[in-house]
């Protein structure tokens, strides 16, 4: 169990912390209510997919919670998120 702080951190539990130093980088993703936190290294060849995919969870959400969003048929939906358009 963890809290967050006035700073907006997060401490990672001890026990939870083994193979990380500072300085680390992590990606942190949203999905609804739960939080994923992933290890960005310079040897992860899809580091790249995974901040964009962050970028667009997170932009997503945002219009979700602004109302935004509509019902698409399968078809347009595949077009959209093949441009990126999502």
């Amino acid at each position: 169990m963890t809290r967050l702080s006035t700073k907006g951190q997060i401490i990672i539990p001890l026990s939870m912390r083994k193979g990380m130093k500072q300085g680390d980088q992590f990606i942190v993703m949203r999905e609804g209510e739960r939080f994923v936190l992933k290890r960005a290294t310079n040897r992860d060849k899809r580091l790249q997919e995974d901040l964009e995919f962050a970028r667009r969870t997170e932009e997503a959400w945002q219009r979700h919670d602004r109302g935004e969003y509509k019902t698409l048929g399968a078809a347009e939906f595949m077009r959209r998120v093949k441009l990126g358009k999502l």
